[in-house]
């Protein structure tokens, strides 16, 4: 279910893995998540797990706060 810190975190998620170049497909890779899990996410359709998001801020190279940031 969608509701509006999903929505901003998934935009956040987005706009950082754009950012670094990277697919859904070589995020999921490397966080070791199918693509589809990626594409939930970001469309704010699926919550990740706080180990999750701490995964994919490791990957992106950046602080947590900025993928939480507007929560």
């Amino acid at each position: 279910m969608k509701d509006e810190r999903n929505i901003v975190l998934a935009f956040n998620i987005k706009a950082e893995r754009t950012r670094k170049g990277l697919t859904q497909a070589a995020l999921a890779e490397k966080i070791n998540v199918s693509d589809s899990t990626i594409s939930l996410i970001e469309r704010g359709i699926q919550t990740p797990s706080v180990f999750l998001v701490l995964n994919i801020a490791k990957v992106l190279n950046i602080d947590i706060n900025e993928l939480l940031k507007g929560l």
